[in-house]
């Protein structure tokens, strides 16, 4: 296996380019680490991409912010302006395992291990985020929806890496929120995981929403009929039972040791109200 830490974006391309599905990203290698320890990859390459400084940069401009991909949750949470704009995104990467992990953990790699149950994407999904994405063909931006494909798989291709995510400033009179459900009280994998981020005009109408779920598909789902529950309703109790039952209807989940089909069908829709409840009443404080 070789090892190689790249300092510039073309570089690692040219490398990634180079190896033909036998390279590995090492971004903050949480997920890495345990995959090649326990015998699950043997990659012919290890790509250290920490050493490219705009993949660790976290920025903010007149469009919103833009967070490297290689920049760790604890760093991002610790972003004051980011935490006040998109609190839910915020939330979610605390969630993920512990204090330490979280000194190294990363959005690119959250996303790119593809796991249903990636924390960080439902809420990223509900915020409306997009990845940076650059390759032989230079860079691209694609919705984070849009970039996992199945469990383990993701829609880049040969070459490409996530550079960063770009996150719009929100609305004026936003909310969003992210709420999970796990077995245990910390360090677990959800059993659901939901994010919810809309917008409300000066008479209190939604006029925009976004619903984000995991852990409940193949793939993180961005859910259009939750969303449209939403729309057009002041987020009353009439609207929020629309959600839940959106949310509950558009889930595709398995039976496994955390939870039933039946179980997490009606544990999306009680998280989805309640994250909804809780981006209202964010919005409102605002």
């Amino acid at each position: 296996m070789d090892y190689r830490s790249p300092s510039s974006v073309k570089e690692a391309v040219d490398l990634l380019a180079a190896h033909d599905g036998a390279a590995h990203v090492l971004a903050g290698g949480t997920d890495l680490l345990v995959k090649l320890r326990a015998g699950f990859v043997d990659p012919k390459l290890v790509l250290d991409v920490k050493g490219i400084p705009q993949l660790r940069a976290i920025e903010s401009d007149a469009r919103g912010f833009r967070i490297g991909a290689a920049a760790s949750c604890a760093e991002i949470a610790e972003h004051a302006a980011l935490g006040a704009a998109w609190p839910g995104v915020v939330e979610a990467l605390r969630l993920i395992g512990s204090t330490q992990i979280q000194g190294r953990a990363t959005l690119g790699g959250n996303l790119c291990n593809a796991s249903p149950a990636a924390d960080s994407v439902p809420a990223l999904i509900a915020a409306g985020a997009l990845c940076q994405v650059a390759g032989p063909g230079g860079e691209r931006e694609v919705a984070v929806e849009k970039v996992v494909t199945g469990p383990g798989r993701t829609s880049l291709t040969r070459g490409e890496f996530v550079l960063a995510f770009r996150l719009d400033k929100p609305r004026p009179r936003s909310g969003d929120a992210y709420l999970r459900l796990i077995p245990r009280t910390g360090m677990d994998i959800a059993v659901v995981g939901v994010g919810v981020a809309f917008t409300l005009d000066a008479a209190g109408v939604c006029t925009h929403a976004r619903v984000g779920l995991g852990a409940v598909a193949p793939t993180p789902l961005l859910v259009a009929e939750a969303a449209r529950a939403l729309i057009g309703s002041r987020v009353d109790d009439k609207a929020l039972a629309a959600l839940a039952a959106a949310a509950s209807a558009a889930c595709k989940p398995i039976d496994d040791k955390r939870g039933t089909i039946a179980y997490r069908v009606k544990v999306a829709g009680v998280l989805a109200r309640r994250a909804a409840q809780i981006a209202l009443e964010r919005d409102r404080a605002r």
